[in-house]
């Protein structure tokens, strides 16, 4: 019979990632009313029952191993089903009022469904959400407009909340633009972009920049509504993710250069048990996505 792996302690559980959050066990053992060994005897049980170190000084301040990170979202979810169970044990409901806000991209395709399931489990929860741009997004997130913020990772800002994961970029074409011929004839590469400051943008001209390909932006847009109905009419190329491309759309192949990938972030305030759960349905749909 095989041995069953360790039962994890909710309380040590709680214990990292009030710590976490606070910045360190100082803070977290008076958030948590405990004394500070007893803060520090729960982190101790905890990676003696995951059998590796969850934590590391970093500074003044603590870091994630990364283990830690694995461990931390696992945590994280944990803790949200026990207290959910309690609430339900209790026939209380979550009532809640959660302002987010979504990069285009994921409002557009992804973020029905995952609202659909939320409302679906948490009735009790109201969804106030908003599809911008990150610029906007980033604007109404510091005046506290929103609570919650998903949008592309900009890798020059200086914040860049947590990074849920990459998704490859991509050069979309409608199947009619002949571009093999169009580089051929030395033509400059007809462009489909957002209106500059945009992230994509920059990095789509600066990818042709480095690799000698003369460009012309010939639609701008401000609205990926408006990109992709413009693709989709033959117009010219853009540079987006996979996430939410029409299906009469497709990839160009190896005639241009790798564009890399771009991160996802998501920036929050503190975490409440439902932006919790909405957190964790995003992540899951969001990774299924890329």
């Amino acid at each position: 019979m095989n041995k069953l792996p360790p039962t994890l302690d909710l309380d040590a559980l709680r214990t990292f990632v009030t710590g976490i959050e606070c910045g360190s066990f100082a803070q977290a053992a008076i958030r948590l009313c405990r004394s500070t060994s007893a803060v520090s005897a729960q982190l101790k049980k905890l990676e003696q029952q995951c059998g590796v170190e969850l934590v590391m000084k970093k500074g003044r301040g603590l870091a994630l191993t990364r283990d830690g990170e694995i461990v931390m979202g696992y945590a994280r979810r944990m803790l949200a089903l026990n207290d959910e169970m309690h609430s339900a044990l209790k026939g209380e409901q979550v009532q809640e009022e959660i302002r987010l806000g979504m990069q285009e991209d994921f409002g557009e395709s992804l973020m029905p469904g995952i609202l659909g399931e939320f409302t679906r489990r948490h009735p009790g929860v109201r969804i106030v959400a908003r599809v911008d741009r990150n610029r906007p997004l980033l604007n109404a997130f510091d005046d506290n407009a929103i609570d919650m913020v998903l949008l592309w990772q900009d890798p020059r800002a200086q914040r860049q909340g947590r990074t849920i994961g990459q998704s490859q970029m991509a050069w979309i074409q409608h199947p009619d633009l002949d571009i093999n011929a169009l580089l051929a004839a030395g033509e400059p590469l007809p462009l489909v972009m957002f209106e500059h400051p945009c992230l994509m943008r920059a990095h789509a001209i600066d990818c042709l920049n480095r690799a000698g390909i003369p460009w012309r932006v010939v639609f701008v847009s401000h609205s990926l509504s408006g990109i992709w109905a413009a693709v989709q009419a033959g117009l010219g190329i853009t540079l987006r993710t996979r996430i939410g491309m029409p299906g009469n759309l497709r990839v160009v192949g190896n005639v241009l250069p790798a564009p890399g990938s771009l991160g996802i972030a998501l920036q929050q305030r503190d975490g409440t048990t439902a932006q919790t759960m909405l957190e964790q349905l995003m992540e899951e749909a969001l990774l299924r996505a890329i």
